[in-house]
């Protein structure tokens, strides 16, 4: 029996959905359609652990293995099997689910697995036809479901700490302790607060780990600086959205770059900050600005509709990133940070970057 939670059905969902639609819908910043803009789909491509197989759209649905035309099945059975689906993820309260009647009719095409292998983060490939410029790009996806709860676009981890050094505050151990043990629910925001009322000031120094932090200038040589003062105002103010947090930090202008003529200076940085890390960047790994397979997102839609969002498509994919993101705090026990701590004499203090999405 196949069993999978919310977002592993949206895998096969979006399958069903663009077999049956046999288009490609662009999304705009705000997840709705562009009106307009659509490519045809030729074929989908999925890897199975029993081999390759792809799902060449004509008048039917025609199943290849190899070069071997497999089977043939009418275009209707995934538009109902799409549906259902839907309705059966939708009304689901369990982590994770089987769904039996879809299952049968996976089988019959071959579609053995809920996740296609794959050890890049492309979870679909498809072929449209891009009638702009007649040819016809394979693209690959991330899939992203706004079925289940919201997906995470960064992950926390002791890796994506930033150090900050706290300058101007004389605090004895007895009230590092105290401001240390301050438990309420915005803790690490009142703990900053004491940390200012005592004179203190944070100047931000290195991220926790050399690899991220190499990886962050590659994109782009002022990113550790930007994300630092990102960060700090997330933790320091009630604004969570990366929107928010990116036009505050524009109008501070930490870095004095010359807005004379409102250079969008913070935002391209961020958006480029936020592609890589769509498209590949992990703050563990070397990341040498390579793509994997994947060139964007298809976001499966509560009611159901899936829109594309793709590196061909560049200026959408950054706007949608953009705005549907924000900051959010992960455990502070279990990645080292929030507190107070003193190291040959200075005093310092750790905050984590993590990103999810909004929907």
């Amino acid at each position: 029996m196949i069993t999978g939670n919310k977002g592993e059905w949206s895998e096969i969902y979006a399958l069903f959905k663009l077999l049956g639609d046999k288009q490609l819908f662009l999304g705009n910043k705000d997840i709705e359609k562009l009106e307009g803009l659509v490519y045809p789909i030729i074929k989908i491509l999925r890897t199975e652990n029993n081999g390759n197989f792809e799902y060449s759209i004509q008048d039917e649905i025609i199943l290849i293995s190899g070069d071997e035309e497999v089977l043939k099945i009418p275009i209707s059975d995934f538009k109902d099997k799409a549906l259902f689906l839907l309705n059966a993820i939708k009304q689901n309260k369990e982590r994770t689910f089987s769904v039996p009647e879809i299952e049968q009719f996976m089988q019959s095409i071959n579609c053995i697995s809920l996740k296609a292998s794959s050890t890049a983060k492309t979870d679909i490939t498809i072929v449209v036809h891009d009638q702009r410029t007649n040819q016809e790009p394979t693209l690959g996806f991330s899939i992203k479901s706004q079925l289940g709860s919201p997906s995470t676009l960064l992950n926390a981890g002791k890796t994506t700490n930033f150090i900050y050094k706290i300058r101007g505050a004389k605090l004895s151990k007895n009230e590092i302790l105290e401001i240390n043990s301050i438990a309420s629910r915005s803790k690490i925001m009142d703990r900053i607060v004491q940390i200012h009322k005592n004179g203190g000031q944070f100047e931000f120094i290195k991220t926790e780990r050399q690899i991220f932090s190499n990886n962050l200038v590659l994109i782009d040589s002022l990113l550790p600086e930007i994300l630092s003062q990102i960060i700090f105002d997330f933790y320091s103010s009630e604004f969570s959205h990366l929107t928010d947090l990116v036009n505050k930090t524009a109008d501070k202008n930490p870095l004095n770059f010359d807005i004379e003529n409102e250079h969008k200076f913070y935002e391209y940085k961020i958006k480029r900050f936020l592609t890589d890390v769509a498209l590949g960047m992990m703050p563990s790994k070397v990341w040498t600005g390579k793509y994997d397979a994947t060139g964007g997102y298809l976001i499966v839609k509560e009611n159901g509709d899936v829109l594309c969002y793709h590196i061909y498509n560049r200026n959408e994919f950054e706007d949608y990133l953009l705005n549907n993101t924000k900051l959010d705090t992960a455990s502070s026990s279990r990645h080292g940070f929030g507190e107070i701590y003193e190291e040959n004499g200075e005093l310092y203090f750790k905050l984590n970057l993590q990103i999810r999405f909004t929907k």
